[in-house]
């Protein structure tokens, strides 16, 4: 019988995604449905100093800068952010926002929300 040789494989860690992974420019999603949360932090991916007061967002891949329109689905309330960070880094949900931004929505008491995230111009 033959007998394979062993073979190397490369580990794979994941890695964060980074301002210089994720490039400027024009965003090319257009619209998107899921589950919103709000968050607070210190300091986000894109360096700025993070403001609770702000309407910002964090998203997985738009680029930073990109004005979004995040419509709770149930309610019709609307609000527009900036994205500004990277996130959310929790399973079925497609943005974090500030808690300001929460507030517009009407989603505080509730912690999540399901929306329609369209990138305005």
């Amino acid at each position: 019988a033959a007998v394979e040789r062993p073979h190397r494989v490369a580990a794979l860690h994941p890695r964060p995604i980074s301002r210089a992974r994720v490039p400027e420019g024009e965003a090319k999603q257009t619209a998107s449905h899921g589950l919103a949360s709000f968050y607070s932090d210190t300091e986000t991916a894109s360096g700025e100093r993070f403001d609770k007061n702000e309407l910002t967002a964090a998203h997985p891949t738009l680029p930073f800068g990109t004005k979004l329109r995040v419509t709770d689905t149930n309610s019709g309330r609307f609000v527009t952010v900036r994205v500004n960070d990277r996130g959310p880094y929790v399973r079925g949900r497609v943005v974090d926002i500030s808690p300001s931004a929460a507030e517009a929505l009407g989603m505080v008491d509730k912690g999540i929300t399901n929306v329609r995230l369209e990138v305005v111009q």
